[in-house]
């Protein structure tokens, strides 16, 4: 991954209270605050986000920054979403999501969805003519949403005038993260 500053860079990553893949949240802010970017994390309340390892084993506990609620999606550059088999299928129930997904599509700006984590573009519509990689049971969701799901560690697609970053797995956290430190650093301040 790339050393270059991320300071002055804003990401929003949302997740629910209960049930996101523990490296996948984890792992991503803690590499994105080490490079300087100022990291939010989103849940449906403020209550701590118990974390899991491999969707069963009890994680890490996260305070989250603020609730979906409360979030104003403007005021970010990049939006995270991890996966987690609950948190995700419980994330794309929430009334916000939708609102907080194409809050970021709608304006050009990039989206990183890892695992699960892309129900919630299945869910706002955001994945129609887009190439991507997920957790391979997805792939159809991903297909009857109008996207081409491709097995690939990571995925860029540019179409459709914004940024989408795809990965499958908590194993491909080192190329996902590489291509989402190459958006930051790259995005005009």
């Amino acid at each position: 991954m790339t050393g270059q500053d991320l300071s002055g860079r804003r990401v929003l990553a949302i997740v629910t209270n209960y049930g996101v893949e523990q490296d996948e949240l984890v792992v991503p802010v803690r590499h994105l605050r080490d490079a300087g970017a100022t990291v939010d994390i989103a849940a449906v309340s403020d209550e701590p986000i118990r974390t899991l390892v491999g969707d069963k084993d009890p994680g890490e506990t996260v305070r989250p920054s603020l609730t979906l609620s409360e979030v104003d999606p403007a005021g970010y550059e990049l939006l995270l979403v991890p996966g987690g088999t609950l948190n995700a299928d419980t994330l794309r129930l929430q009334d916000a999501t939708p609102a907080i997904v194409r809050s970021f599509t709608t304006t050009g700006r990039p989206v990183a969805a890892i695992c699960h984590g892309l129900w919630a573009l299945v869910e706002s519509d955001a994945v129609r003519e887009k190439t991507l990689t997920s957790y391979a049971s997805l792939r159809t969701d991903i297909r009857n949403a109008g996207g081409t799901w491709v097995d690939e560690p990571v995925v860029r697609d540019d179409a459709g005038g914004w940024t989408l970053i795809t990965s499958r797995t908590p194993d491909d956290l080192d190329a996902f993260l590489g291509e989402v430190h190459k958006e930051l650093a790259s995005a005009e301040a």
